[in-house]
C-alpha cells in the first residue's frame, strides 16, 4: 500500500471521529476503512466482557456471529491475541481452531481460515476488546506493515474510546456494572430491532428506582430475562432475587409460599418457616405470572404492597419487609380485571411502570442474532467445533411467525442441532443446519400466530381418520405444553379450553 493510500485512510478514520453517529455504525465503519485498508476475507471488533468476547460489528462474517459470545477459556486464538500487547499472527499450519471457521461468507462458507492475525485494543492502559482479520488464502498478511498497521490500530482505539465505552472500564463505574459484567455476562438481551433498544432503554430507566414493574408479553419473549436485567442494573444487585412462579402455587398452600407460616397452623407445619418475601428482604422478588394469583390471595398480596408487611399462616405477628416487586405475565390483566378474575387496585399497584417485551415475530434480524448465540451454546454442549446456518435454514428463521417466540426458537434449535450433528455431517468439524432439520414451515402463512403452523399430519398408511386426527391433537397438546414449560393451565387457555376439558383430553389421548 502507498503511503498517500494509507493516509487517505486515516483521514477517513478521523473525519469519522468527529461525525456523529450511533455506535453500531461507527463500529461498522471501522471495519470497512480497515478492509479497505488492510485487504482481508473477513474482520470483527470484539468487546471484552468477563471471560467472553462479544462481537460489536463484523464485515465478512454471517450475521448470526453477532448473536454469538466467544467464552476465552474455549478459544485458544482469542485468548493469545487478548495475552499480548502486540498484534499477534497464526501460521498457515497453526492446530489452534480459528473461532470464525465456517462463519465467513465466501461462496463455499465451509471453508477453514487460513491466514489470521489480531491485536488487543487498549484504552487507558486497560484490555478492551479485540480486533481480529481473518482470510481464506494463506499469506495475505504478508505485505502488512506493522508500523502502519499500529497506526490503524492507536485510531481505532481513539474511535471506540470516542464512543463512550470506556466507562466500563473507568474506576469510576459503579460495583454493580462491574459485577454486571464480570458474572452476568449471560444475562444480555441480545438484539438491535427497535423493540429491543427500547426495552434497554425503559430498563436503563426504570431499574434504578424503587417502582413497581410489571412485565407484560407473550409466552416465551423473555420476561424472566427482562426481570433479571431490572435487578442486576438496581441498587440491589447485591442482594438475593427470589423467583416465584404463581401459576405453580395451589391456593391452599399460595399463602405459605408467600408470606410462611409458624409452627403448628396446619397439619404438617412441624416448624416456622419463612416465606418467600422475607426471604426476599432487602432485595427483589420476581412474581412470574402473576395472573394466575387466586383472588384470595390477592388481598393479601395488596395489604403487603401497601404497608410493607407480612403476616405468617398461623402468627399475629406483623413482620416489615423491605422488597422491590417485579411481576410478569402473559395476561391482559385490564381485560381481566374488567372480567372481575383480577383486584383492580392490585393492578394498579403491580402496574406503577407497565413494560412490554416484543414478540418475536416483529424483531426483524434478531432472529438470527438470537440463533447465533444459541448455536454457540449447543456446539460446546454437543462438543462440536462450529455449528451455522445456511442460507435456506436463516431465511426459514425469518420467515416463521415463532407463535413460541424466543424459547421456541431455543428448543428448535437444539434439536436441530442434535439432529445435524451426526458424524456424517461433519466437515473439517463444522455442521451445516439447513432449512429441513428446522420442522417449520417454510411457508408459514402470515397471520398465523398459532401452533398449527408447527404441526403436521402423515398421511403414510394405514392410518384412520380417528387415529390420524387423534394422533394430530396429541402433538398439537404436547407442543402447547412444551412452550409453556409444564404449565397445562397456561396450555389450556393458548388452546382455548377449559381446563377440565383440557385433563379430559390428556386423559383420552394418555398424555
Amino acid at each position: 500500500m502507498t503511503t498517500n493510500t494509507f493516509l487517505t485512510s486515516l483521514i477517513s478514520v478521523v473525519a469519522d471521529l468527529s461525525t456523529h453517529m450511533p455506535p453500531e455504525q461507527r463500529y461498522q465503519r471501522l471495519l470497512q476503512h480497515l478492509r479497505q485498508t488492510f485487504p482481508c476475507d473477513a474482520s470483527a471488533l470484539l468487546k471484552l466482557e468477563g471471560r467472553h468476547l462479544a462481537p460489536l460489528a463484523v464485515s465478512g462474517l454471517s450475521e448470526d456471529t453477532l448473536g454469538r459470545r466467544f467464552v476465552i477459556d474455549e478459544h485458544p486464538r482469542l485468548a493469545r491475541i487478548l495475552a499480548s500487547n502486540q498484534a499477534v499472527r497464526f501460521a498457515a499450519d497453526s492446530d489452534l481452531p480459528d473461532p470464525y471457521d465456517g462463519l465467513i461468507e465466501a461462496e463455499d462458507s465451509r471453508l477453514l481460515v487460513h491466514d489470521c492475525m489480531g491485536v488487543t485494543l487498549f484504552i487507558d492502559g486497560e484490555p478492551w476488546g479485540v480486533l481480529t482479520l481473518d482470510a481464506l488464502s494463506a499469506g495475505t498478511f504478508d505485505g502488512i506493515d506493522p508500523v502502519q498497521f499500529n497506526a490503524f490500530i492507536s485510531l481505532t482505539a481513539a474511535s471506540v474510546k470516542a464512543v463512550g465505552l470506556i466507562s466500563s472500564l473507568e474506576q469510576r463505574v459503579s460495583y454493580v456494572t462491574r459485577t454486571l459484567n464480570r458474572q452476568n455476562a449471560g444475562h444480555n438481551l441480545i438484539g438491535e430491532s427497535e423493540g429491543m433498544r427500547a426495552l434497554r432503554n425503559e430498563i436503563s430507566i426504570v431499574a434504578p428506582s424503587e417502582l413497581a414493574v410489571l412485565i407484560m408479553g407473550e409466552t416465551g419473549v423473555g420476561k424472566e430475562l427482562v426481570a433479571q436485567r431490572i435487578h442486576l442494573e438496581s441498587t440491589r444487585a447485591d442482594q438475593v432475587m427470589v423467583y416465584v412462579n404463581c401459576a405453580a402455587l395451589p391456593e391452599s398452600i399460595a399463602e405459605s409460599e408467600l408470606f410462611g407460616h409458624s409452627k403448628g397452623a396446619f397439619s404438617g407445619a412441624v416448624s416456622e418457616r419463612a416465606g418467600k418475601f422475607e426471604l426476599a428482604d432487602g432485595g427483589t422478588i420476581f412474581l412470574d405470572e402473576i395472573g394466575e394469583l387466586p383472588l384470595s390471595i390477592q388481598a393479601k398480596l395488596l395489604r403487603t404492597l401497601q404497608n410493607g408487611d407480612i403476616q405468617r399462616v398461623g402468627s399475629d405477628r406483623q413482620i416489615k419487609v423491605n422488597v422491590r416487586v417485579i411481576a410478569a405475565t402473559n395476561r391482559d390483566l385490564q381485560q381481566e380485571v374488567a372480567n372481575g378474575l383480577f383486584r383492580s387496585d392490585l393492578y394498579h399497584r403491580l402496574a406503577v411502570y407497565p413494560m412490554h417485551v416484543p414478540p418475536l415475530r416483529e424483531r426483524g434480524k434478531d432472529v438470527l442474532l438470537l440463533a447465533g448465540a444459541f448455536l454457540e451454546k449447543n456446539q460446546q454442549h454437543l462438543g462440536v467445533k462450529k455449528l451455522r446456518l445456511d442460507a435456506g435454514a436463516k431465511k426459514a428463521l425469518q420467515d416463521y411467525r415463532w407463535p413460541g417466540n424466543v424459547r421456541e426458537l431455543e428448543h428448535l434449535l437444539s434439536r436441530a442441532a442434535l439432529k445435524a450433528a451426526t458424524r456424517g455431517n461433519r466437515q473439517s468439524g463444522i455442521v451445516t443446519l439447513s432449512a429441513a432439520y428446522l420442522d417449520i414451515a417454510p411457508d408459514s402463512p402470515e397471520g398465523s400466530g398459532n401452533a398449527l403452523a408447527d404441526v403436521s399430519i402423515t398421511s403414510a398408511p394405514p392410518m384412520d381418520f380417528k387415529g390420524a386426527v387423534d394422533e394430530f391433537q396429541r402433538r398439537l397438546v404436547q407442543q402447547q405444553i412444551a412452550l409453556h414449560q409444564g404449565n397445562r393451565a397456561a396450555a389450556a387457555r393458548a388452546l382455548g379450553l377449559d381446563r377440565g376439558n383440557f385433563h379430559r383430553l390428556l386423559k383420552r389421548l394418555a398424555i
